[in-house]
């Protein structure tokens, strides 16, 4: 029997036509404002957080609750990426998405209450979680394998644009009309998107399709729709997906905390006004916003050179997050909040480093095909990390002595996690021997 030459799930077809750069990072920038408005979709329950504390009688354990409800349906949502994505296309699905936020906006808005509140807030996270997937899927679509970790770093930013530019805006609008107009301006904003959307998108040469019968006799071998697919749990029992699986897993438990309890840690553990708690809720992301394009713009040049993926997606997020996790640990030794500000903004923005870089990892061993399966599989994973974390979290800070020592103490208990977790994946993760493995 002859053998055609295997097709690499990182192999990109030869510069096709219709590939453009300046197109390529122009609606790699449409798919990260969508991002930025899913993050402040996100963002928004941690900034009003207090305010329906006071009008709904809720306690520390019910937010926390809400945040972990939250987290569970958006689990449950991007095990759906994959299956969505075969049935309609990028396109209309984004949409479909989208709106779908924006209307699970109004309802808290027109009925106020706990119920109201947990139904809308599962309702967004189911909504949202294919999202990660097919964002990824789409950007992907524009950028060669060695060069994914700048447009992954860019889609992780959205979310560090959400608490920086956004938050802030967000702390000032809940402090002039209240929540209930900020929910009002977020579905507008996810409405807007779409148009944008409709008008630009295009996919990219880098996405491929299986081959329709329709198709089969007129495609030839050297076609780039023509990839080898493989059966999915050969890709997730590699030792690259659980390793990056248990890092991204504690990194996004960190997250949840910090998204749905950072500003209230701020206000309430640190002595902070509700506008200053809400302005520093993007410190930290500043500092992600650095490391993640410090390391992603290196290492896609590395890479690109001929690089060991070994070391840049794999050893260096590794030593990244045992950093993060190391911080984390001394928080209830430290009594100065300027110092605890700076503490968790250090630790939080260098842990981040490791979400483009295992999704650019994980887009190594995939075929592109597969890739919408693959990544809704592994965020929808890595998204369980969020299911308990803002509970537990709230429940700590019930049964503190004060406060800040409750947020301390849950901070430290996430880093010794991180650290477990770094462990792991500077052991497991190696893409380049794993594709070889999955193509055996």
């Amino acid at each position: 029997m002859t053998l055609s030459k295997p097709a690499l799930p990182t192999a990109a077809p030869p510069r096709e036509v219709g590939e453009s750069r300046v197109r390529a990072w122009g609606l790699t920038g449409v798919l990260v404002l969508l991002v930025v408005v899913n993050w402040a979709d996100k963002a928004v329950f941690g900034l009003v957080a207090q305010p329906l504390a006071k009008e709904f009688g809720l306690t520390s354990a019910q937010i926390g609750l809400v945040g972990s409800a939250f987290f569970l349906a958006f689990t449950v949502g991007g095990f759906f990426a994959g299956v969505l994505h075969k049935w309609m296309s990028l396109r209309w699905l984004l949409v479909l998405l989208s709106l779908g936020w924006a209307a699970s906006m109004i309802p808290l808005v027109v009925v106020a209450g706990f119920g109201m509140l947990l139904f809308t807030r599962m309702m967004l996270g189911f909504f949202e979680g294919p999202a990660g997937a097919l964002v990824h899927t789409g950007v992907y679509s524009w950028h060669p394998a060695e060069k994914r970790g700048l447009p992954g770093a860019f889609l992780a930013s959205g979310a560090s644009i959400a608490k920086i530019a956004i938050a802030p805006l967000m702390a000032l609008a809940v402090a002039s009309w209240g929540w209930r107009a900020t929910f009002v301006i977020l579905a507008g904003a996810g409405v807007v998107w779409c148009v944008l959307w409709l008008f630009t998108w295009k996919e990219g040469p880098y996405m491929q399709r299986p081959v329709r019968k329709s198709e089969r006799e007129t495609t030839t071998a050297t076609d780039s729709v023509v990839v080898a697919k493989v059966p999915l749990t050969k890709i997730f029992f590699t030792p690259t997906f659980l390793g990056a699986l248990a890092a991204v897993f504690t990194m996004y438990a960190l997250i949840t905390v910090v998204l749905t309890w950072l500003p209230s840690y701020f206000e309430v553990g640190l002595g902070y006004s509700r506008v200053q708690a809400g302005t520093m809720f993007g410190i930290p992301s500043i500092a992600g916003l650095f490391f993640m394009f410090l390391c992603t713009s290196i290492s896609d040049r590395l890479m690109a050179r001929g690089a060991s993926s070994r070391i840049l997606r794999g050893i260096v997020p590794g030593i990244a997050l045992l950093i993060c996790g190391l911080a984390l640990v001394s928080m209830p030794f430290i009594k100065t909040p300027i110092v605890a500000v700076l503490v968790v903004s250090v630790g939080y923005g260098i842990g981040t480093v490791i979400i483009p870089q295992f999704n650019a990892a994980i887009s190594e061993i995939c075929p592109p095909q597969q890739m919408a399966s693959v990544l809704g599989v592994f965020m929808a994973l890595m998204a369980t990390g969020g299911l308990i974390a803002p509970y537990l979290t709230g429940v700590i800070v019930d049964s503190a002595a004060t406060p800040a020592e409750g947020y301390a103490t849950a901070f430290q208990i996430f880093g010794i996690a991180t650290v477990i977790g770094a462990v792991i994946a500077l052991c497991a993760v190696n893409a380049t021997r794993d594709r070889v493995r999955i193509l055996g």
